[in-house]
């Protein structure tokens, strides 16, 4: 009997492993790839699922960390169930565009060149100008060439 509760709790931990294993993305796991943790966790057994808890399971955001229990993020909807990979994770967590510094970045860049080319637009505009008015000023040299 004094055998049973800790065989009963390996076999169990090392199911729940398994399945957590299989059932992760490929992308999110960490350390070492996917089908080497299967291997690890199936040869190592209770040893395996311990190192796949701590050095290969991915890291995902708990409810308190992220946004409102109702809230969507990039990853659907948190009230679901799905959880979303940490930013310490490795994969970006999703946040408003203008916490983005890529987004920010993007958008100066276009600012810019809508600023540019507004310029050169006036700036063709003046030239434009300025041979309508030599033009006008000087009609024979047109007759002449």
């Amino acid at each position: 009997m004094r055998y049973i509760i800790p065989l009963t709790l390996g076999v169990v931990l090392f199911v729940y492993g398994l399945i957590d294993c299989l059932r992760s993305e490929p992308s999110d796991v960490r350390s070492i790839p996917k089908p080497a943790w299967v291997l690890v966790i199936i040869f190592l057994n209770v040893i395996g699922v311990g190192l796949w808890f701590l050095f290969g399971r991915p890291q995902y955001a708990s409810a308190s960390s992220g946004a409102s229990s109702g809230a969507a993020t990039k990853f659907g909807p948190s009230s679901s169930g799905q959880r979303s990979p940490a930013s310490s994770g490795g994969h970006p967590r999703s946040s408003a565009p203008d916490d983005d510094p890529e987004f920010l970045r993007n958008l100066a860049v276009n600012r810019a060149q809508m600023l540019e080319a507004e310029r050169l637009r006036k700036l063709k505009a003046e030239l434009e100008a300025r041979e309508a008015k030599l033009r006008e000023e000087h009609p024979n040299d047109e007759t002449k060439k």
